[in-house]
């Protein structure tokens, strides 16, 4: 029971990310802007949680083995790439998405990733797709149509949130490519943890965010974020970004990666309660409906990939 608790946990926290991220991007509303550029807003996120890895490898020595940074030049290509698409590119896309839509409507649309990442295995790890995958890949488009299409929160103009919800849906394929090439390095023979491959690609996808931080301050004032700001920006980087992570790492070692990985489709649940509850967005039976259809897309593709890995 206690592991359980501890996922719904985990559910809660990646699904008041959304507001957050909101928050941080947008502001409150129009009378309360946002201080701070996107990229700022995720290099600081992730200097909390770098520093925080880092105090976690240096106690770590001595009772098991931590290594903090790649130990050689092929797990420096790799976690170079993961930077790239699982930190820069996912954070400035998540970012700069939510400035432009809904909190709610956006954190339906993630659930789509596990499409992604079987969809990315095809080429990446030499998956097949059958025409049942295609079927649920289909399913779950029009989820994330109705969402867009029909969305409660036409306060937003609609060109604004097709383009934030393209913003995540692009986030989203970013990160199943991260899945898939974590995949690849925890398949070599080295032994790499999956913790240790998620601080070598926060680590260096936080030193690939620092040029675009630059880029968007350039010429500008230096950023003053408020304290609800600040407040913010240490709740993504501490307890979103590493703590949420170990717990979930942990309920995968004590209920298995099938079992823990179903309480994702909870975030959501818990992206539109944090976007009606702290930014005043509006719930609609449009949302109810997305939302199913993209569980069934999602789900029919997943159930169709195990399949067909224990045919082959």
């Amino acid at each position: 029971m206690g592991t359980h608790l501890l996922l719904v946990l985990v559910a809660v926290i990646w699904g008041s990310t959304w507001a957050a991220g909101r928050f941080l991007s947008y502001g409150l509303n129009e009378d309360n802007p946002a201080t701070l550029s996107p990229a700022t807003s995720a290099w600081l996120r992730y200097a909390f949680a770098v520093s925080v890895f880092f105090v976690w490898s240096i106690s770590s020595r001595g009772e098991r083995s931590f290594r903090f940074l790649p130990p050689n030049r092929e797990s420096w290509v790799y976690s170079i790439w993961l930077g790239l698409l699982g930190t820069m590119a996912y954070q400035l896309l998540f970012m700069h998405g939510m400035s432009w839509t809904a909190a709610g409507d956006a954190s339906l649309i993630i659930p789509m990733n596990p499409v992604f990442t079987v969809l990315l295995a095809v080429p990446m790890l030499g998956q097949r797709i059958s025409a049942r995958m295609s079927v649920g890949l289909l399913i779950g488009i029009a989820g994330v149509a109705v969402v867009v299409g029909w969305s409660p929160n036409s306060g937003i103009p609609i060109e604004h949130r097709i383009l934030g919800d393209l913003m995540v849906l692009l986030a989203a394929l970013s990160w199943a490519a991260t899945s898939n090439l974590t995949k690849i390095m925890l398949s070599w023979e080295s032994g790499y943890s999956s913790l240790e491959i998620v601080v070598w690609y926060s680590v260096t996808g936080w030193a690939l965010l620092f040029p675009w931080v630059i880029a968007e301050n350039w010429g500008s004032a230096v950023p003053d974020p408020s304290s609800a700001e600040w407040i913010t920006i240490a709740y993504l980087g501490v307890i979103s970004t590493v703590l949420s992570y170990v717990l979930f790492a942990k309920g995968i070692e004590l209920i298995g990666p099938t079992a823990a990985s179903s309480y994702v489709f909870l975030v959501p649940v818990f992206g539109v309660l944090g976007g009606w509850l702290l930014l005043d967005e509006e719930i609609g039976a449009s949302m109810i409906l997305g939302f199913v259809l993209i569980v069934v897309g999602v789900t029919e593709v997943q159930r169709e990939s195990e399949r067909l890995s224990e045919v082959s």
